[in-house]
């Protein structure tokens, strides 16, 4: 019963991992009293944020003649730098063993501001995922039990790129494969690889799930670096955004709370 309190009350989670980490530095978890506190923006502030980015990228892509790889990450990221006022990049860790990381390349991030999205295929809680969670640190669990693989190998990548073709309207695209390469057309769509905090480096950023308003342009949905196993799901599609809790400098690393408590 103590087990099953302790897991019930944790905001955040990835699965299977956190089972070994209950008890976890209370210096590297983040707390709330109520579910309310813990979303930094609104909904819609994220709506317009990304909103107003994607338009500057599709436009960009419209007018690009050349299609590498390395052509779209540069336009991603100076669009980034146009809308947003800075851009993001991956690199080795500044903390030990961590792998990789994501750091501010270029220009200032304001508090309260979108600054990446965690990418992968959304699970509602009655999808199988069991394959796909074997010795799989990147899945994300979210407070209603809607489950986030962000793994971009394996069983993970060839199930998110069968779910994307599927979801396919004729011409258009309903979400962006492209985060499984090393050059994400989108680059806010690196937020897996955000380390978690430590006693010396202590969050800056958080998450905060979001759900797509039906609003939402159908011609920017190709940007969107999550798609809906189930195709049948009768609920907008999850995504899950990192929020900045402060100012953060140009090359600062970004760290979040792997763990959010809810009182």
């Amino acid at each position: 019963m103590t087990f099953q309190r302790k897991w019930r009350s944790y905001r955040h989670r990835f699965v299977p991992w956190v089972v070994f980490n209950l008890s976890k530095n209370e210096k590297t978890l983040r707390q709330v009293t109520e579910r309310s506190e813990d979303s930094l923006i609104s909904a819609e502030q994220i709506t317009q944020s990304l909103l107003k980015f994607f338009v500057v990228l599709l436009r960009g892509h419209g007018e690009l003649r050349a299609s590498t790889e390395k052509d779209c990450q540069l336009l991603g990221q100076d669009a980034m730098l146009q809308t947003l006022g800075f851009c993001i990049d991956r690199r080795p860790s500044t903390l030990p063993f961590a792998g990789t990381g994501v750091f501010v390349a270029k220009g200032v991030i304001p508090k309260g501001t979108v600054v990446a999205l965690y990418p992968g295929t959304v699970y509602q809680p009655y999808d199988p995922i069991l394959l796909q969670s074997i010795r799989n640190p990147f899945i994300f669990r979210c407070i209603d039990g809607i489950l986030i693989d962000g793994s971009d190998k394996g069983m993970s990548k060839m199930v998110f790129k069968s779910c994307s073709g599927r979801d396919r309207l004729g011409p258009l695209l309903t979400s962006d494969t492209s985060w499984l390469t090393g050059s994400p057309r989108n680059p806010l769509a690196v937020g897996q690889y955000v380390n978690n905090c430590s006693n010396t480096k202590p969050a800056n950023v958080c998450y905060q799930e979001f759900d797509v308003p039906d609003k939402f342009p159908i011609e920017l949905w190709q940007f969107l670096p999550n798609v809906n196993f189930s195709q049948d799901t009768r609920r907008p599609l999850r995504c899950v955004v990192l929020v900045s809790f402060r100012d953060i400098a140009e090359g600062e690393e970004l760290f979040s709370n792997y763990y959010t408590i809810v009182h």
